[in-house]
Parts: C-alpha cells; sequence; structure tokens
C-alpha cells in the first residue's frame, strides 16, 4: 500500500472454548481506506470487527491504531463510530438528541453539539429532522441518522457492522453509494462487515475476504473477482463455473476434449477449472481462435437486461457450462432453448485449483 498503515492487526486470534474463530489474523489498513470484511455467516468477519471496537476479548495478537497499542483499552477509549445492523437507535430521543449523543457524554457546549448536529443531519440528507423520534422514519432514514451519529465525534475510524442487511434492496443499493461518497468526503478509514458479494466489490477499496476464521485473500474488487488466490474465493465471490479435469500439456482436458490453458500443475493431474460465466464468448469468432466448441442452450434464466444461459455440448462431456448473454443478443440471433450456437473458452480467464 502507498498509504501509510492506520490500522495494523497482528495475530488476532479468538477462542470460544475449544472453538477457533480466529487464526492468527495479520491484517494493515491505510489511512482513509475502505475495506469491506467478506465472508460467509460463521467465517469470523464480525468477531473480528468487534475485536477491533474492542466489544470483544481476543485470545492473542495486538491491534495497533494510528501507532498506539489499544489492545487492552475499553471501547470507550479507542477512536471509532459504529453502525451497528439494527441501527441501536435511542427510541425515547429525538433525532437530535440521537446524534448527539457522543457528544454530549463529551461535554461539548451546546452551540457546538447544535450546530454539528444540523451540519451531520445535513450531510446524510436529513436536514430538518432534529425533532423527529426514530419510529417517524424509514430504516433507511434511520440508518441515516445512525450514521450521523456514529460520525458527530469526528472518530478516526468508522465500522459498519451489516449496516444495509436489514433494508430492502433499492434502499440498499442507493445507501451504500452514499456511504461510499460519504466516506470519500471525509476521508475517514473505515472497515464495513458484509456477506453480501455485490455490496463488497462495489464499495470497496479493498475487500478482506473471509472463512473458517482465517484471510483467504486480501485485494482490490478486480483482484478478488478477477484473479481468485483459492478454491474458496473463486466460488464465494461472483458466479462461477466448476468444472473437474485433467491437467496436459498446454491445457486441460475437460470432458474429453483439450482446452488451452497456461498452468503451473504437472500434466495427469486432477483438477477444477473455475471460469466466470462472462468469460464463456458467443460473439463471432476468428478462425484461429482455440477452444472453440459448439454448445447447446439448455436453459434460459431471464435476469433483465441479460440473461443466464445453460448450456451442454458434446466437447464438455456431462459438464454444462453457465454463460451470461444480453437479451438483445438473444433476440437478434434468434436464440431459444434447443439452439446451437459456436462458444469459446476464454485461455487467460481459467483459473485453476486442485
Amino acid at each position: 500500500m502507498s498509504e501509510p498503515s492506520y490500522l495494523q492487526l497482528e495475530g488476532v486470534a479468538k477462542q470460544f472454548g475449544s472453538f477457533t474463530a480466529l487464526q492468527g489474523v495479520d491484517l494493515q489498513i491505510a489511512s482513509g481506506e475502505f475495506v469491506c470484511f467478506l465472508g460467509p455467516s460463521g467465517c469470523g468477519k464480525t468477531t473480528l470487527l468487534r475485536i477491533i471496537a474492542g466489544l470483544e476479548a481476543h485470545s492473542a495478537g495486538r491491534i495497533l491504531q494510528a501507532g498506539r497499542d489499544i489492545s487492552t483499552l475499553p471501547p470507550a477509549q479507542r477512536d471509532y463510530g459504529i453502525v451497528f445492523q439494527s441501527y441501536a437507535l435511542f427510541p425515547n430521543l429525538s433525532v437530535a438528541d440521537n446524534v448527539a449523543y457522543g457528544l454530549v457524554n463529551r461535554q461539548r457546549p451546546r452551540a457546538e453539539i447544535r450546530a454539528r448536529v444540523a451540519e451531520l443531519l445535513g450531510l446524510v440528507g436529513l436536514p430538518g429532522s432534529e425533532a423527529k423520534v426514530p419510529a417517524q422514519l424509514s430504516g433507511g432514514q434511520q440508518q441515516r441518522v445512525a450514521l450521523a451519529r456514529a460520525l458527530a465525534t469526528s472518530p478516526g475510524l468508522l465500522l459498519l457492522d451489516e449496516p444495509l442487511s436489514a433494508l430492502d434492496a433499492i434502499v440498499r443499493v442507493h445507501l451504500r453509494q452514499e456511504i461510499k461518497s460519504l466516506q470519500r468526503r471525509l476521508g475517514v478509514t473505515t472497515i464495513m462487515v458484509t456477506h453480501d458479494q455485490e455490496e463488497a466489490l462495489s464499495v470497496a477499496d479493498r475487500i478482506v475476504v473471509m472463512n473458517h476464521g482465517r484471510i483467504e485473500q486480501v485485494g482490490t474488487p478486480m483482484q478478488v473477482y478477477r484473479e481468485p488466490a483459492s478454491a474458496f474465493v473463486a466460488d464465494f465471490v461472483g458466479r462461477v463455473n466448476a468444472l473437474p479435469a485433467r491437467l496436459e500439456a498446454g491445457g486441460v482436458r475437460l470432458g474429453g476434449t483439450h482446452f488451452d490453458c497456461p498452468h503451473p500443475g504437472q500434466a495427469g493431474r486432477e483438477v477444477t477449472v473455475y471460469l466466470r460465466p462472462e468469460d464463456v464468448l458467443a460473439r463471432p469468432l476468428a478462425a484461429g481462435d482455440s477452444n472453440v466448441f459448439e454448445g447447446c442452450i439448455e436453459k434460459i434464466e431471464f435476469l433483465g437486461s441479460y440473461c443466464l444461459v445453460q448450456v451442454t455440448g458434446p466437447a464438455l462431456g456431462p459438464h454444462r457450462l453457465s454463460v451470461y448473454l444480453s437479451l438483445n443478443f438473444l433476440s437478434e440471433q434468434g436464440l431459444v432453448v434447443g439452439a446451437r450456437l459456436p462458444l469459446r473458452l476464454l485461455p487467460d480467464r481459467m483459473r485453476i485449483f486442485a
């Protein structure tokens, strides 16, 4: 990273009795970076966030924030704001009092508090809502108030624990972009926990993919999607074809057919080829292209502007391929279930894992 490290985790581990929730996590996060912890339920991402916040004690390792060891400090002595999935607003307090809560505890002057509350409500798109109570707001509006409250004390670190998962899809998409825009404007270092791949890919500077209490890969959204470091990452992040194959000189044998593919492995080894649906081409192909075969459409799943098409073919043996095709392409070519079309597997997009 070009930016200096703002948050540093060194060998952070957590045991719950005989269960290992985190296995020696090492991670550096730069100042002003937006990082997403992504993984399935039970992978340890929320436990790690809670350890950073001081809401959970770790079993081993240490945490440095801006060069200061905060490993044993209570939450009140750590420099962060946090937003939970459940909003956690005080139902009996007004919006203004909810946002001002941390400032009141720090005994800031009333005029300063009023100005800061008005400024933050303007930032999150709720100007003039000071007198309302949480019950008068929608879920998205309540989460905006929770975000404003977390930012009220100008923390160096913003922690977001699945903040959008309780919202409906349209609100979720809109609010995640607003959070990203606000984070960019304020320059606050941010960690968001999510199990939503699309959410992580759309807002993160870097994604930390976790599984079984350890980090599988750290990288930009493009790196994690295009260059998965493990079979788990390839399978978990985005849709993918996973095809059993055998390594051969210069490629792989898949369903009885040789396909060109660069690989460092030994011929004869049994592997799995991972290939994204968009990396199977159906557009006009050149005469000298490799990895071309004829496919037969077995199923078309309509997904709006594009379709997920299931394809079979003699070259694939018993295997099926998922291919993304635009709705316009299907219409122009008159493609329906049972139609045949030439396809090509892109050699440089095929990822191979044991």
